[in-house]
């Protein structure tokens, strides 16, 4: 049985086709590119009993993902984060099959380590001696990580403003860490003219095909975990979009290998915050693409992005599924993040929160019905955003000082 069976890559707008076996970046009319496989021979090859007796990394799926060497895969143990049964928040938001994908429990941190592994891992595997992308903070941080384990020299250029424990990730793993005073659109600029002037690999989101394919085992993940029956509706907090269009494509992978039934598609939902909502807008507005979202700002730092370059790709991934894109206030997702911990014990991100938040006014407009499944995704630590809780005015007690009550 072949490791891989990648066939080659393929860009989907104008369906020119590459080698996975050279370094690529976009395609040259400017769209990212995805992996394609040879699905009819990974039938033949691979069945759903193979899973029992591997390991939980998300390369346990390594037939669906594209480093054609074993001996290239840059792992720390990534995959099969908890899927966990959200019963009191659900009963209060009148959704009582309300579940997390928890990717808080991962290396790094964060649901990045999974495009991390499998976009270091083929890295590795082309000879990449350098990489350099921009990042709102955990991207950079898994990316940071994982390159040090490969041998790999990563520059990452983030904001200022991007959480403090990302930028002491990159550090310490000995990452060639720059910030900017401004946006992720600003940073990508810089690593822009560090490309075309040095040469060095891309590692911006979607201008390598590869991050995408770690992000898509969490579709199959969510699958697997639900005995492969399709749950109703899957949120997901979007920014560049990623994980979105990878849960997509996992579906529809799926689909042609026959594990799960033809005949339904969850509906795909894209979580932003108010304060930057370029899909939102483009959703509402039936466009196919989105505009530059002026002047930004959020509290769920990851989602800051006010222009995707795979726009076109995650607003495909909500219409062909019927789902819908939502925008959520700071307010209710500070609420959202409160909640959960309250009632359900876990500190997710602002991210991770804002999906909460966007299920629970879903379900108040009737769009989410009573006894659907729905799956929020949780992508990261609240532990990594210390400054989104506010513990001040506590009372400070002395030595020998009774708690009354």
């Amino acid at each position: 049985m072949s490791y891989s069976y990648v066939s080659h890559l393929e860009c989907p707008k104008c369906h020119k086709t590459y080698s996975d076996q050279e370094v690529q970046q976009l395609c040259e009319c400017g769209a990212p590119l995805l992996v394609r496989y040879n699905l009819d021979e990974v039938k033949a090859n691979w069945k759903k009993s193979d899973l029992s007796t591997r390991d939980t990394s998300l390369w346990r799926y390594h037939e669906v993902l594209p480093v054609r060497s074993e001996e290239n895969t840059v792992s720390l143990g990534e995959g099969m984060t908890p899927f966990v049964h959200m019963k009191k928040l659900g009963q209060q938001m009148d959704i009582p099959n309300l579940y997390m994908k928890d990717e808080g429990i991962i290396p790094t941190g964060s649901f990045k380590t999974r495009g991390a592994s499998v976009g270091i891992s083929k890295a590795k595997e082309l000879g990449v001696e350098q990489l350099a992308m921009p990042t709102n903070g955990n991207a950079g941080a898994a990316w940071a990580l994982y390159s040090a384990r490969a041998g790999i020299k990563a520059t990452i250029v983030m904001p200022v403003d991007a959480p403090n424990i990302t930028r002491k990730e990159v550090a310490v793993s000995g990452g060639d860490l720059h910030l900017v005073n401004g946006l992720i659109s600003h940073a990508g600029k810089i690593v822009g003219q560090l490309v075309k002037e040095k040469g060095v690999y891309d590692a911006s989101t979607l201008k390598e095909p590869y991050r995408i394919e770690g992000k898509k085992t969490m579709g199959y993940e969510i699958l697997e975990q639900m005995n492969w029956e399709i749950p109703d509706v899957i949120l997901y907090p979007t920014g560049g979009g990623v994980g979105l269009i990878g849960i997509y494509k996992a579906i529809l992978e799926l689909k042609e290998l026959g594990w799960i039934p033809e005949d339904k598609l969850p509906r795909l939902v894209a979580v932003q915050a108010e304060g930057c909502a370029p899909i939102v807008k483009a959703w509402e507005e039936g466009k196919t693409e989105s505009e530059f979202f002026e002047n930004s700002q959020t509290s769920a730092f990851g989602i800051n992005v006010p222009k995707a370059l795979g726009d076109f790709l995650v607003l495909e991934a909500v219409y062909k599924t019927n789902g819908c894109a939502i925008a959520v206030s700071e307010a209710d997702l500070d609420k959202a993040q409160k909640e959960v911990a309250q009632l359900e014990g876990n500190f997710i991100c602002p991210e991770g929160a804002a999906t909460f938040a966007a299920a629970q006014n879903l379900r108040k407009q009737g769009w989410i019905k009573e006894n659907e499944t729905v799956i929020c995704l949780n992508t990261g630590q609240g532990i990594k955003y210390p400054e989104t809780v506010n513990i001040e005015n506590l009372p400070l007690l002395e030595p020998g000082d009774v708690i009354k009550g």
